[in-house]
């Protein structure tokens, strides 16, 4: 694996891997946000006296996040990839549940990709910041 992002990193180049692997954390924020949402309106609609507290639950996590993606720091991209490991279970959990199972998929589809461009924007990033000279 090791060789093979090196290779990569020698083809393309890191500068364009890190614009490619940012591109791929935001699209697959944004993709895990919605489902929750969704799922969090879903839950809200079940039960008559649980108010926001189950949209808070789902979106917080997430949420304090997006500082770490707006300032492009590489170790709060590691940390957003662990966080949504927490969502890939919660995805495969919810794809057992009658009536949820496609919600469920795509929230595990679309948090396997947040945890992939996280991790791969986390590397591209610390190697270029590595390669560029300090000021």
């Amino acid at each position: 694996m090791r060789a093979w992002l090196e290779r990569l990193e020698r083809e393309q180049g890191l500068d364009t891997l890190e614009a490619k692997s940012r591109r791929g954390v935001i699209a697959s924020f944004a993709a895990v946000a919605l489902l929750l949402l969704i799922g969090g309106i879903q839950l809200m609609a079940q039960s008559e006296n649980s108010g926001l507290l189950p949209l808070l639950i789902r979106l917080l996590p997430i949420a304090l996040f997006l500082p770490a993606i707006f300032t492009r720091r590489a170790r709060g991209h590691v940390w957003l990839a662990f966080v949504s490991l927490l969502y890939i279970m919660q995805g495969v959990m919810l794809a057992g549940v009658p009536g949820h199972s496609v919600i469920g998929v795509l929230e595990a589809l679309a948090a396997l990709g947040l945890f992939i461009s996280s991790m791969a924007y986390a590397r591209f990033r610390s190697r270029n910041l590595k390669r560029q000279p300090q000021a």
